[in-house]
């Protein structure tokens, strides 16, 4: 070591002193600061708060706000506090792009839960794979897909439309033998319907006994189009509606079925896309005995739901605050995620996507579901007549869990598909040519 005292001309001034001084502080102020981001792990919250779709998306951000919550007062995971990055995409689509871009590349959250809509989560896609980041999907969808970096805990058509309908078949349903497939004019309702008309005709359900109609987001007037189904309904036949009208246009439909006496007992109506949170803002007088079909009712009777509503409406300070089937798929797939990550110690992407296969978590109707290799989770299926009250009662469910399939049986170019990302480590392997990528997404 060199002990050599300097000369005085060499050595530093007192002012040189100080500015190193000031530096090591300037740096030490870093080190905290980068030390404090180490300490939390940020989440992404990609729902819309204000356009067409806030009616439903709303209620879903604030669910993984009360989620991360929960997580934070049980230590936060491995360690390290959540802290939520709410954005608003607006119910624009290409915004949703731009929002979930700037999410994972400038606020460097570590997983988004989000979107609603399948023209939504389409327009992130890209984003997602290009910035390998993680989302988990919410909401009932169309199915055809599976994406290595998406997470899908909402039904897929085999775990609500295809139950539904043959719920409304069988006596107990009705006997239903004409068929209206009313939706919103985007891709989930058109592959759902597309998928729906090969599933009736495959039952033998004449085409002349299926009418399909879309509207627009936002679609205000109803009239001409439920007296159209009105009409349909009159042929000696007993009709159903099977609805994927999506958004606020469910307040001017449901009141429109109102005013012109369609009652649920003449042409029931079942929803994929309503639920209590809908139900909350429209006069639900009129609805009484009309459907819906989801995994999830708040009127389940099952202590862990019990528990999950007391809960949620303290968090909100509202005792009235309802629950609902998104919102279940939010808490699952939270839940799933908090699992992988604390059993691979990090929140890498690629260690999480790989972890989250297998991976089990309770849902709120008394049992577990499990993340698939095709990043599908099991749901058990419901269908429920809506109450005075806005609330549903469970008329059937299935007996077990459904595994969420990824591509559909009724559909020439998705029936030979199979998606596996343990083994195959593929979204759309065709069993048939044994090649990835063969079709789909």
């Amino acid at each position: 070591m060199n002990n050599s005292v300097h000369p005085a001309a060499t050595r530093p001034t007192a002012r040189k002193w100080l500015a190193a001084a000031a530096g090591l502080a300037i740096a030490a102020s870093g080190a905290i600061s980068s030390a404090s981001a180490q300490d939390t792990i940020k989440v992404g919250v990609l729902h819309s708060l204000s356009g067409t779709m806030a009616i439903s998306e709303t209620t879903l951000k604030d669910t993984v706000l009360f989620m991360i919550d929960e997580q934070n007062k049980k230590g936060g995971i491995n360690g390290k506090k959540l802290e939520a990055v709410v954005v608003d995409p607006a119910s624009n689509w290409p915004l949703f792009a731009e929002k979930a871009r700037e999410l994972i590349a400038k606020d460097k959250v570590a997983v988004v839960f989000g979107c609603w809509t399948s023209v939504s989560r389409k327009s992130v896609l890209p984003v997602f794979k290009e910035l390998n980041s993680i989302l988990f999907y919410p909401v009932q969808y169309e199915g055809e897909e599976s994406e290595r970096n998406v997470f899908y805990t909402g039904a897929a058509p085999n775990q609500q439309a295809i139950p539904a309908v043959d719920y409304l078949m069988s006596k107990d349903g009705g006997d239903v033998k004409r068929w209206v497939l009313a939706g919103t004019d985007y891709v989930y309702p058109r592959t759902t319907n597309k998928i729906l008309e090969a599933y009736l005709k495959s039952k033998g359900v004449a085409e002349s006994d299926i009418m399909v109609n879309y509207t627009p987001f936002g679609h205000a007037d109803w009239q001409t189009i439920v007296s159209d189904i009105k009409k349909f309904g009159s042929a000696g036949k007993k009709t159903a509606v099977v609805s994927t009208i999506n958004g606020d246009a469910n307040v001017p439909f449901y009141k429109e079925l109102g005013n012109q006496g369609i009652k649920a007992t003449d042409i029931p109506v079942v929803a994929f896309s309503v639920g209590e949170e809908e139900l909350a803002g429209l006069d639900t007088k009129p609805l009484v005995g009309h459907l819906a079909a989801w995994n999830y009712f708040q009127s389940v009777k099952d202590p862990a739901n019990a528990k999950f509503i007391k809960d949620w409406q303290t968090y909100t300070k509202n005792p009235k605050r309802v629950t609902n089937d998104p919102m279940e798929a939010t808490v699952i797939g939270f839940n799933m995620w908090v699992k992988a990550v604390q059993k691979v110690g990090t929140t890498d992407a690629d260690k999480v996507i790989d972890a989250l296969p297998g991976i089990e978590a309770p849902n709120l109707t008394g049992g577990m579901s499990k993340m698939l290799p095709n990043h599908h989770i099991t749901k058990p299926v419901l269908v429920g007549e809506i109450r005075g009250d806005g609330q549903l009662d469970v008329v059937w469910q299935t007996k077990g869990l459904v595994p969420g399939d990824a591509w559909t049986d009724y559909l020439p170019g998705s029936k030979d598909l199979e998606a596996d990302w343990v083994t195959l480590k593929c979204g759309n392997y065709n069993t048939v040519t044994k090649k990835c990528g063969g079709s789909g997404s």
